[in-house]
C-alpha cells in the first residue's frame, strides 16, 4: 500500500514537471513566424538563399534560415520590428522591413534580380543581365579581386591578360594606347563606362589615361554587337563598372605608393549606405618623370556612383568618371632623338543617369541618359620629323645644302574636342522561359576640330532595337535580335545578331559540365567627321561614305573537370571587315575627263591635286582563343590563355605603306600571343606572378626606313602584399621584372622595370 502510494505520487510529480517544462519552453520560444517564397525575375524558385532577421537598429542576427529548392523558408522570431535580408550570389541582396506581434504569422516573399557587378553575371552581351553560362558570344570578365591581386592601376595593364586583345602604345606612360580586339582595328571596339559610350564619333579611344580606381568589374564581349549598341561595336565591346557602396557603416580606404622613375601615386575611396541612398567616390593622383627626356606623365582621376532605392523594383543611379592627363611625348626615340617640347593633354569625362523600375510581375523598364566629353590637345612648339632618301629636304631649306637623311623642325598644334549625348528607353517582358526587350535610342554627336574646315560639326542619330531571349529547355539558351540605325551621315542600316548556348552535359567528379555556344553578328562604324567634311590642308571630305562594316561568327566549348577545379574553354572566330575607309591623293591627270587620277569632279579642287576618302579596303581576322583556369587548392590557382589570330589585308588599292598591301597581316596584331598567371593567397600573404608573350607583329616605322616587322617579346610581372592587421596592408609590385627592352609600337620603347612599394589603410564597412 505504501509502495503503491509512492508510485502514484512519483507519476503525478513527473507529469507536473513535464507540463511545467513544456510551458516554460513555450513561453521562451518565438512569439511569431515569418515565412514566404523567394523567386527570380522569371518567377522561378530560388533555393539556397540565406535569410536573416535583425532587430531594427541593432547589428546582431536574431534568426536565420536557408530557402529550400522550392524557394520557401520559415523564420521564428520574437515580436518586434526586423530587417529581413535575402542574399545569395549571383543575385543582388534584398532587404525588407517587417513588424510582427505575438502569435502572428507573416508572409514575406522576395523577388531577386541578378547582381550587375557579379563576376558570374554578364550585362553587356545582351539587353538584360544574364548568367555567364547563358551568354552566346565569347565573354571575358575581370573581377575586382583580379585587379587587386595584380595591383593593376590602368585599363591597358588589365586588358593585356585577356585573350584576343593586342595593345599598341606609342611610348611608356602617357603615349597613345590602342586596343585591337579579335583582329579588328583600334576604332572597331565600343567602350562603355557604366553604359555611356566614350568613343569619339567614328574614332578610337585612347586608353592611356583610363585608370581602374573604384572599378568593380570589366566585361569584354568578343563579337560584333551593333545589333544592341549601334555604331563602333564592329569587333566587340568593353564595359567598365563602377563600385557601389554596400555597408551602413561606410568603408574608407586611403593609399600611397612610390618607386622607379620618381613615381608617386596616392588616392582615397569611400562608400556606404545611408538609408535608401548608396554612395561610392574615389580620387587618385599619379606623377612620374618617365625613363627619358620629356617622358613625364601626370594623371588625375575622379569617380562616383550614387543610387537611391525607392523600392526593391524602383531605383535611380548616377555615375560619373573623369580622367585628366598631361604627358610629354619624346617620340620614336629608337630611331630619332627625343622631342624635347611636344606635349599631349587629354581629358575623358563620362556621366550616366539610369532609372530602372518594374510595373507588375513581368515588366521591367529602363530609361537612361549618358554624356561624354573627350578633349585632346597636342602641342609642339618645335616639332621634328625624319626625312630619308636622296633629294629630300626640309620645308624652307635649301635642297642643295641637305644630306640624304635629316631632321626637320616646325611648329604645330592640334586641338580636338568631342561630345556625345544619348537618351535610351527600353522595356522588357520577362516570362518563365523567355524575355523580349524593345528599345529606342537618340544620340547627338558634336566635334570641335582644329583640322576640319568647319568650327562645329554635328550629327543627330537615332535607332530602334529588339532583343529576344528564349529557353526552350533548362539547358538551352537562345538569343537573337536586331537594330535599325538611322545615322545622319550614312542613312539607315539594319544589323542582326543571333546566338545560342547549350549545356550538353551536366556532370560532377572528374568530368563535369560541358557548355557549347555559337554566335553570329554584324557590326557597323560611322565615318569620322574629318572623313566626311574635309580638312584645312586641301583635302575634301566624302559625305557619301558608307559605314565600315563587319560580319562575325564564332563557336566555342567550355569544359569543367575535377569537381570544377579545372575549367578549359576554346573559341573559334571569323571576322570579315569590309567598306573600310581609305585615303587617296588625287593627282592631276589630263588624260582623265575629270582632270585627276581619281576621276572626281569637285568644284574648286586645286589643280595640283587633293586628298579624298573612299570605302575601298577589305580585311579578315580568323583564329582561336584557348583559356584555362585551375584551382589547385583554396589558396593557389593558375590561369592562362593563348590566341592565334591570323589577320590579312584582302584589298587596299590606296595603300600608303608597304605594310598595308594585300596579303600582309594587319598592323600591330600578333599572330601568336598569350599569358600565364599564378596567384597564391596564404593567410596574410598574397603573391601574383604574371607572364605575357607576343609573337612577331607587322608594323611600320612610318619614317621611310623600310622597317615592317616588330619583334616579339615576353614580359613578366610580380605583385605581392602582406596584411599587417587593423586594416593596414603593405604591397609591392614590379612590372617588366626582367627589364625587357621591347616596343609595343615600332620605334617607341616600352617602360623598363617599374618597381613600386606602397601602403593602404582600409576601415572596413559593416552593417
Amino acid at each position: 500500500m505504501k509502495l503503491h502510494g509512492f508510485l502514484r505520487f512519483f507519476i503525478l510529480l513527473l507529469v507536473f514537471l513535464i507540463c511545467k517544462t513544456s510551458l516554460l519552453a513555450q513561453n521562451n520560444s518565438a512569439d511569431a513566424a515569418v515565412s514566404g517564397t523567394i523567386v527570380d525575375v522569371t518567377g522561378g524558385a530560388i533555393g539556397g538563399v540565406v535569410v536573416t532577421a535583425t532587430l531594427e537598429g541593432e547589428t546582431g542576427q536574431i534568426a536565420s534560415a536557408t530557402s529550400k529548392a522550392d524557394g520557401t523558408y520559415t523564420l521564428a522570431v520574437p515580436a518586434g520590428r526586423y530587417r529581413v535580408r535575402f542574399a545569395r550570389a549571383p543575385f543582388s541582396p534584398v532587404e525588407e522591413a517587417v513588424d510582427v506581434v505575438v502569435g502572428e504569422s507573416r508572409v514575406l516573399g522576395a523577388r531577386l534580380t541578378l547582381e550587375r557587378l557579379s563576376s558570374n553575371v554578364v550585362v553587356t552581351a545582351q539587353a538584360e543581365p544574364a548568367l555567364l553560362e547563358q551568354a552566346t558570344a565569347p565573354v571575358s570578365i575581370i573581377s575586382r579581386e583580379e585587379i587587386d591581386a595584380r595591383q593593376s592601376i590602368d585599363l591597358p595593364s588589365a586588358l593585356l591578360f585577356v585573350p584576343g586583345i593586342a595593345i599598341g602604345r606609342t611610348g611608356a606612360e602617357g603615349g597613345t594606347a590602342s586596343i585591337f580586339l579579335n583582329g579588328g582595328n583600334s576604332n572597331f571596339t565600343k567602350v562603355l563606362v557604366d553604359g555611356t559610350p566614350i568613343n569619339p564619333p567614328g574614332g578610337a579611344v585612347d586608353f592611356s589615361s583610363l585608370t581602374l580606381d573604384n572599378i568593380d568589374k570589366i566585361e569584354i564581349v568578343r563579337g560584333a554587337e551593333s545589333a544592341i549598341y549601334g555604331t563602333d561595336a564592329v569587333s566587340g565591346v568593353i564595359q567598365i563598372f563602377t563600385h557601389r557602396g554596400e555597408t551602413r557603416i561606410p568603408e574608407v580606404s586611403v593609399f600611397a605608393e612610390g618607386g622607379s622613375f620618381s613615381t608617386g601615386r596616392g588616392g582615397a575611396e569611400v562608400g556606404g549606405l545611408l538609408g535608401n541612398f548608396d554612395y561610392s567616390a574615389a580620387s587618385s593622383y599619379l606623377e612620374t618623370d618617365g625613363q627619358g627626356p620629356n617622358d613625364s606623365f601626370i594623371n588625375r582621376a575622379l569617380s562616383g556612383n550614387f543610387g537611391y532605392r525607392f523600392s526593391e523594383t524602383n531605383h535611380l543611379r548616377l555615375t560619373v568618371r573623369n580622367n585628366t592627363s598631361n604627358a610629354g611625348i619624346p617620340g620614336q626615340t629608337v630611331f630619332e632623338p627625343p622631342s624635347l617640347h611636344q606635349k599631349y593633354d587629354q581629358r575623358i569625362f563620362s556621366a550616366n543617369a539610369r532609372w530602372d523600375f518594374s510595373t507588375g510581375k513581368h515588366w521591367h523598364h529602363e530609361i537612361s541618359g549618358g554624356e561624354m566629353y573627350t578633349r585632346q590637345h597636342n602641342d609642339n612648339p618645335i616639332q621634328s620629323f625624319f626625312i630619308a632618301g636622296a633629294n629630300s629636304f626640309c620645308p624652307q631649306t635649301d635642297p642643295a645644302a641637305v644630306a640624304t637623311t635629316q631632321f626637320c623642325d616646325f611648329t604645330g598644334e592640334s586641338r580636338f574636342a568631342y561630345n556625345r549625348a544619348n537618351v535610351t528607353a527600353q522595356s522588357s517582358y520577362v516570362g518563365n522561359n523567355f524575355g523580349v526587350t524593345v528599345g529606342y535610342e537618340y544620340e547627338v554627336e558634336n566635334a570641335f576640330l582644329s583640322s576640319v574646315n568647319v568650327n562645329h560639326a554635328r550629327r543627330n542619330n537615332q535607332a530602334g532595337f529588339l532583343d529576344f531571349r528564349y529557353r526552350p529547355l533548362r539547358r538551352v539558351s537562345l538569343n537573337f535580335g536586331g537594330r535599325a540605325e538611322v545615322n545622319a551621315n550614312f542613312g539607315t542600316r539594319v544589323v542582326p545578331r543571333v546566338g545560342g548556348s547549350v549545356v550538353a552535359r551536366y556532370g560532377t567528379g572528374i568530368f563535369g559540365d560541358t557548355l557549347l555556344r555559337a554566335f553570329y553578328g554584324q557590326g557597323i562604324k560611322e565615318p569620322r567627321f574629318d572623313q566626311t567634311l574635309g580638312d584645312n590642308f586641301g583635302d575634301f571630305g566624302n559625305p557619301s561614305l558608307k559605314p565600315e562594316s563587319s560580319k562575325n561568327w564564332s563557336a566555342g566549348i567550355e569544359q569543367k573537370l575535377l569537381n570544377d577545379r579545372l575549367r578549359l574553354s576554346a573559341d573559334y572566330f571569323y571576322n570579315s571587315f569590309y567598306d573600310i575607309v581609305s585615303f587617296a591623293f588625287c593627282l592631276p591627270d589630263l588624260t582623265n575627263p575629270a582632270g585627276n587620277s581619281c576621276g572626281l569632279i569637285i568644284p574648286g579642287a586645286p589643280a595640283s591635286g587633293f586628298g579624298f576618302f573612299f570605302n575601298t579596303d577589305r580585311a579578315l581576322a580568323r583564329g582561336i582563343s584557348v583559356t584555362g583556369e585551375s584551382k589547385f587548392t583554396r589558396w593557389l590557382n593558375l590561369a592562362g590563355n593563348y590566341t592565334y589570330d591570323d589577320t590579312r589585308v584582302l584589298q587596299a588599292p590606296n595603300a600608303f605603306d608597304p605594310t598595308e598591301l594585300p596579303g600582309n597581316h594587319l598592323a600591330r596584331r600578333p599572330v601568336n600571343s598569350g599569358s600565364l598567371t599564378l596567384n597564391a593567397q596564404w593567410r596574410r600573404v598574397g603573391v601574383t606572378i604574371g607572364g605575357y608573350f607576343t609573337g612577331v607583329r607587322t608594323d611600320s616605322d612610318f619614317l621611310g626606313l623600310g622597317l615592317t616587322r616588330n619583334p616579339g617579346y615576353a614580359r613578366f610581372d610580380i605583385a605581392g602584399h602582406y596584411e599587417l592587421g587593423h586594416g593596414v596592408l603593405l604591397y609591392a609590385r614590379a612590372q617588366n621584372l626582367f627589364d625587357k627592352q621591347y616596343q609595343d609600337a615600332l620605334g617607341y620603347p616600352a617602360l623598363g622595370r617599374d618597381a613600386r612599394v606602397g601602403v593602404r589603410y582600409t576601415f572596413k564597412g559593416r552593417d
